[in-house]
């Protein structure tokens, strides 16, 4: 099942644009990523393409607002846009909604449907070196005045305290490969030498 084009273009016109003027962590590269993992889960879950394509391109709009109550600003945005009318019951955009404010990984409760099961494990792409990017990249731009070793330690402590074997990242699809890559990065992050070695090369990169 492929995604309503008229719906398609609404999101490309009006919504991904948005991501152009958040942090270098979450742009559009960020929301195109989440899309496809949404909608790779969902054509495997055989649940409703457009409703999954829809709840990950509006995930982080809520960011406009700053980070800490994103997810619930974004739930915010979705029931205030008019326009999915045209393509969504009133229940369904309910369901949108709540999977969006559903999607942020320290969340205290888990998804309460299906679709905000899906959306918060394609936000949860675990690739070492992305995340590792992706988090210089924020304290690059919301820590500017740290040292280069304090970025370091920032790091280490989010990876910790999210990805580490008692971190608060949950996934909800065991079989998925994010299972098999959550191990991996944890191995990783017990070998101090390569995270600095990643680390450096990054930083290297984003700090210009």
């Amino acid at each position: 099942m492929s995604i309503l084009s008229e719906l398609q273009h609404y999101v490309e016109e009006n919504i991904l644009p948005l991501y152009d003027h958040f942090d270098a962590a979450h742009r559009r590269d960020h929301v195109e990523m989440v899309i496809r993992q949404s909608l790779q889960l969902a054509q495997c879950l055989h649940v409703d393409v457009n409703m999954a394509y829809t709840i990950a391109a509006y995930h982080d709009t809520g960011l406009c607002e700053g980070r800490d109550r994103h997810h619930e600003v974004s739930a915010r945005i979705i029931r205030q846009d008019h326009h999915l009318q045209r393509w969504f019951t009133p229940q369904q955009i309910d369901t949108i909604a709540d999977a969006a404010e559903d999607h942020r990984a320290s969340a205290k409760h888990p998804p309460r449907t299906i679709y905000g099961r899906i959306v918060a494990e394609a936000d949860r792409f675990i690739d070492p070196e992305t995340i590792v990017r992706r988090t210089i990249q924020y304290g690059l731009d919301n820590y500017p005045t740290l040292t280069p070793d304090e970025h370091y330690q920032r790091m280490m402590h989010h990876l910790h305290e999210k990805y580490g074997r008692s971190g608060y990242l949950q996934l909800w699809f065991p079989d998925s490969p994010n299972a098999r890559r959550l191990e991996q990065l944890q191995v990783m992050m017990e070998d101090d030498h390569l995270m600095m070695e990643m680390f450096e090369k990054e930083f290297k990169k984003h700090n210009t």
